[in-house]
């Protein structure tokens, strides 16, 4: 269910595990309907998408976007006994309310940012000034990843705030936020498939947030990632599963929302540990393009996301190890992240070796052409045995992949880069 980038990973994936599965795809896009069959229901109709499970007679519903669960198609495949991977609409607000959010990490000690959450905007202003600068504000709800703003002066923040309860940028989304202490470090994601108390965390990546190389730019979706990550050490990750995935678990259990799915941390590795800057709640976009590819579970991927969509625990024993390396560019339509352009033809070559290309924003025009219809309209994922035959690999496709106007980093995996330079 979807038609992003990340559903194309997603349905390589499963094609990968068994060549001969049918995949439908809802709605898909044309990188999909090469694995798939495609059908024009869009990811929020759930009365139209149950119709299509029932008449495809599907083995399990895998949900890409975060829109359907936020509006419970979780909840209501269920009540029809369907088999489905995601949390019910109460386990989502892990994601679709950083108020809940928030609220779930101090009850469960899960360690985070302090933060205020206000829906007055004279209360937020107070609130920012008693932090240290930079002060973050977040609109609680879901923003398509632009509702988190990191202020370098406190008229920055106060502009932030105006717009969010005063000018109402981001809708009902900001009609609550969070003024929240910055927090020093680098990013880790670590997502892991979960049965609501068994935890199975797929190979950690990280997300390149800014448009542009070095982390400058306008915030966006994510322009590029990479996997594994060398900082994500056995002995973290071992700490992360106890001290933040199952306390949260634990805590939703305890609220009545058993969470089922792909709970995604996005951590902060500051001097004093892992901490929590926010949850998702499904597969993240690019994340998945690059850890799918070097995610070995020892068994079928396709057998757990069942296994956990019909309500049964993970596999004894699953575990993940990493199998080489991947490096995964985006490229961007002329004008994201504000205003993205649509219609520009796109050209790929035949012979793109040693790379996968997942289609994110990519139509048919009426000539049957391809062109561009989103925001980031290719992912872009090389892979190798090491780090750098990776990375070389996805930019040197990256730039022979050709539309007018597009944007991408020539710089993912920079950190990483850095420390391997360190070492050697």
């Amino acid at each position: 269910m979807g038609g992003g980038g990340r559903e194309h990973a997603l349905a390589w994936r499963l094609a990968q595990d068994d060549p001969s599965v049918s995949i439908v795809a809802a709605p898909g896009n044309p990188g999909i309907a090469e694995l798939a069959e495609c059908v024009a229901v869009a990811p929020t109709d759930i009365e139209s998408l149950l119709q299509l499970a029932h008449q495809r007679r599907v083995d399990f519903t895998l949900v890409g976007p975060e829109a359907p669960l936020a509006a419970g198609i979780v909840d209501r495949f269920r009540e029809e006994a369907l088999a489905i991977f995601g949390p019910t609409r109460g386990a989502a607000q892990i994601e679709t309310s950083k108020a809940f959010a928030k609220a779930l990490m101090r009850e469960a000690k899960v360690p985070t940012a302090r933060a205020i959450i206000t829906t007055e905007a004279d209360r937020a202003k107070g609130a920012a000034r008693e932090f240290a600068l930079p002060v973050v504000i977040k609109a609680s709800g879901l923003a398509a990843g632009k509702g988190v703003i990191v202020c370098e002066s406190y008229q920055r923040a106060e502009r932030a705030i105006d717009d969010m309860l005063v000018g109402h940028a981001f809708g009902v989304s900001g009609s609550e936020v969070l003024v929240e202490e910055f927090m020093e470090g680098e990013e880790l994601s670590v997502l892991a498939i979960t049965d609501g108390e068994n935890v199975l965390p797929l190979v950690p990546a990280q997300d390149h947030k800014r448009l542009l190389d070095r982390d400058r730019g306008p915030n966006t979706g994510g322009m590029g990632a990479y996997a594994p990550v060398s900082l994500a050490t056995s002995e973290l990750i071992r700490e992360v599963i106890d001290g933040i995935f199952h306390p949260a678990l634990a805590a939703l259990s305890a609220r009545g929302h058993r969470f089922t799915g792909l709970l995604y941390a996005g951590l902060m590795l500051t001097p004093e540990g892992p901490r929590v800057v926010e949850f998702n709640c499904r597969f993240g976009d690019p994340e998945t393009q690059a850890i799918l590819p070097v995610s070995d579970l020892g068994t079928s991927f396709t057998d757990v996301l069942a296994a956990v969509a019909r309500g049964e625990s993970l596999p004894d024993g699953a575990t993940c190890a990493a199998r080489g390396a991947a490096v995964t560019t985006v490229l961007a339509a002329h004008g994201y992240p504000e205003k993205p352009r649509a219609g520009d033809p796109i050209r790929i070559p035949d012979d793109l070796d040693d790379v996968l290309l997942f289609h994110a924003g990519t139509a048919r025009n009426d000539a049957g052409r391809l062109v561009t219809a989103g925001g980031r309209v290719v992912s872009v994922t090389g892979m190798g045995e090491s780090f750098e035959t990776a990375q070389r690999r996805s930019l040197d496709a990256a730039r022979r992949v050709e539309f007018e106007g597009r944007q991408f980093r020539s710089d993912i995996g920079w950190r990483e880069i850095a420390r391997i330079a360190g070492a050697s």
